[in-house]
């Protein structure tokens, strides 16, 4: 940042610029005043000169010296500037614009080339305003300046700044070392669904309904550790007027330090993000569907070496289980199938298959053939058979004692708090209902699940009918016999 910016030079020095000499910056030696005034200008960061009404060099600091390699004994005290800091023939026109803002209000900014004593020239921007004597009137010029390239720089960074809270179309935030947000651009204040004012200083669980501590801890790391190698994916809960909405933000994040200090002394956190909501979503659901499709090729391949029809399905669950559902069962319609039409009412089914309750392990045939399972009236299992369709049932959010009723009441596993059945149809009939549960630790089933079950119910169902037409076939043979 360019030392005149940072500074915060003002138009007057004071009292009317001295010409006791060429020690120091000027002014006189034995006074208490100009030591301090001495002492402020050296240990300024911005180059500073100062002419006297008449032109002659008043005072020169360091940073000036450090520029321009002309020490303050060496230039205070000359008349202008032409023959050493500038070429002679350019000094006319340099000297009648920075002695002019002696009769100008405010300051003048210009742009000067300069001669640096071994000879080379740097290009440096001037601002440049009028001394005050005691009477008001001017009494001299000064006249702070800074390599173009500093100035340059400094406006790069302010109008990055700029640019990054007000158009960005990513979130920009300024997060204090209190992990609180500072600053806040306008992309940001959509996202957490929240004007750029009423966001400031509040505490991020305040916006937040989850994934509030994995950002707190990335910000506390990056405070004390400093900026990570890559940007990391964050899932949140953002809290708006219209309920919690889940998205995944890409973020970035930089510490902050004080260039002012010797040390650095953080004042925060920048943090970046973008929304990749969308993208996470696509590559999780394209994900899933990669492998619930391998799921199903190799429980094809699987039942495809079974004797037994009836263990060709019990495949076809087991491998429909990994990553879908906590427990499933098969139920067959008693009688074999029932014709389309037929009221739900006088439809029984029985339990042919289900997995174990306790540990885990195959499926297995329960063996309760001609066995109805009690299923009460407007049963999930009974809805599906007759709407010749999925069925998805959920107990809602209550506690686990009537979480418990919720499953036993239906004939399912204590644990179970979502349920997804299946219609099982072969060759128009249908022959039965596959029901998948889910436990509390799961989400409950949406539509994307009802499509896999009903793609497993498919090879189920034509297992079990298989299982039908070869038990008819046996049963006629021992009967010829």
């Amino acid at each position: 940042m360019s030392a005149s910016r940072r500074s915060g030079i003002t138009d007057e020095l004071g009292p009317e610029p001295g010409r006791d000499g060429p020690e120091g910056s000027g002014g006189s030696e034995g006074s208490g005043g100009s030591d301090l005034l001495a002492a402020l200008l050296d240990g300024m960061d911005a180059a500073l000169c100062a002419f006297d009404a008449d032109g002659v060099v008043t005072h020169w600091n360091r940073e000036a010296e450090r520029i321009l390699g002309w020490t303050a004994a060496e230039a205070v005290g000359r008349q202008g500037l032409a023959g050493w800091a500038v070429r002679s023939a350019d000094a006319a026109e340099v000297e009648g614009r920075l002695m002019s803002a002696m009769h100008a209000p405010g300051r003048q900014v210009n742009e000067f080339a300069l001669v640096t004593k071994d000879g080379g020239r740097v290009l440096v921007r001037t601002q440049s305003a009028a001394v005050r004597g005691p009477d008001g009137k001017p009494a001299g010029v000064y006249c702070a300046f800074s390599e173009v390239h500093a100035q340059i720089d400094l406006e790069r960074s302010i109008a990055l700044s700029e640019a990054l809270f007000e158009d960005a179309s990513w979130g920009v935030v300024l997060v204090d070392a209190d992990l609180r947000p500072a600053v806040v651009n306008a992309h940001a204040a959509r996202a957490l669904g929240i004007g750029r004012t009423s966001v400031l200083g509040r505490p991020l669980g305040e916006l937040l309904a989850q994934g509030v501590e994995e950002l707190e801890s990335a910000l506390t790391h990056v405070l004390a550790e400093g900026a990570p190698p890559a940007p990391a994916e964050i899932w949140v809960s953002v809290r708006t007027p219209e309920g919690e909405k889940r998205r995944c933000w890409r973020c970035g994040f930089v510490r902050l330090a004080s260039p002012l200090a010797e040390e650095p002394v953080p004042l925060g956190v920048g943090w970046l993000f973008q929304d990749v909501t969308e993208a996470k979503q696509g590559e999780q659901e394209g994900s899933l569907l990669r492998f619930r499709t391998n799921q199903l090729h190799r429980a094809a391949r699987a039942a495809a070496e079974c004797e037994d029809p009836g263990e060709a399905a019990t495949v076809h669950l087991d491998f429909a289980l990994a990553g879908f559902a906590d427990h499933a069962l098969i139920d067959r319609v008693a009688g074999g199938s029932v014709a389309d039409g037929a009221e739900a009412g006088s439809v029984r089914l029985v339990r042919v298959a289900a997995t174990p309750s306790g540990a885990p392990g195959p499926s297995l045939i329960t063996g309760q053939a001609g066995l109805p399972v009690r299923y009460a009236e407007g049963h999930p299992a009974l809805q599906c058979v007759d709407r010749a369709g999925s069925v998805r049932a959920s107990v809602g959010s209550v506690p686990a004692a009537e979480a418990r009723e919720w499953a036993l009441a239906r004939q399912w596993p204590a644990d179970a708090v979502h349920a997804l059945c299946a219609v099982l149809r072969s060759r128009g009939r249908t022959l039965g209902v596959v029901t998948f549960l889910r436990g509390a630790g799961r989400s409950q089933f949406e539509r994307g699940d009802a499509v896999y079950a009903e793609d497993v119910a498919v090879r189920i169902a034509s297992a079990l009918d298989l299982a039908e037409v070869l038990g008819r076939e046996a049963g006629r043979e021992l009967g010829q016999e």
